[in-house]
């Protein structure tokens, strides 16, 4: 079993992501979606939790091994993070979505100097946009991002044009495509809803997929 299917069998057994194309879950932009993630249920499930953590950590010591400081979005990154930079014993701190505005006005809490190698931990990467703005304000105090590792990704296009445009890589330890595939081995989905599940991912905004 490889990294990305034991991933994605985790997530499907615990319901931190929930396949349901015939009864579709409206998401806050009002977009219809087969698809539910909530990755924050795997930290209430030791064994799926050391699954995920081991993963983030493999994925940054494979990717980037000159990785000096491990950083969390806020605010689903923040435990993912601190629970990675345990495993590899690196400095670990977070990035709020704005700035505080009392005390030291911080946007980023912990000790990141400037020229600092830095790899952000996220939990998904949907359109990438919160991603980036959190690679951004890393970059405006002077960190080198090396790069994003995050445990799910929907394989969004316009995730991977706004990476691409960031000129900023992402790496996931499991994805759409294998979620899928999983979910249709382990009796989850039907097979025959691959195609509607894939046109979704394809185009969003395109409802056909429903019927």
């Amino acid at each position: 079993m490889t990294r990305e299917e034991l991933i994605a069998k985790d997530l499907l057994s615990i319901k931190a992501v929930f396949l349901s194309p015939e009864k579709p879950f409206t998401w806050a932009s009002g977009i219809k979606s087969p698809i539910y993630c909530d990755n924050r249920l795997t930290l209430s499930e030791p064994k799926v939790r050391n699954d995920v953590e081991n993963a983030l950590a493999e994925l940054v010591k494979e990717k980037y091994p000159e990785c000096e400081a491990v950083m969390g979005t806020s605010t689903a990154g923040i435990a993912h993070a601190a629970l990675v930079a345990n495993i590899l014993d690196l400095p670990m701190g977070y990035v709020r979505a704005s700035s505080k505005d009392h005390g030291r006005n911080n946007q980023i809490e912990g000790k990141c100097e400037k020229g600092t190698k830095v790899v952000v931990i996220e939990d998904l990467i949907s359109t990438g946009g919160s991603c980036i703005d959190v690679v951004n304000a890393l970059r405006d105090h002077g960190a080198e991002v090396l790069g994003v590792i995050a445990i799910f990704t929907y394989g969004m296009q316009k995730a991977t044009d706004r990476f691409a445009d960031a000129g900023c890589e992402y790496f996931t330890a499991s994805n759409y495509d294998v979620l899928i595939d999983t979910a249709i081995a382990e009796g989850y989905i039907k097979a025959e809803d691959k195609d509607r599940l894939i046109a979704f991912r394809n185009n969003p905004s395109d409802e056909s997929w429903i019927k």
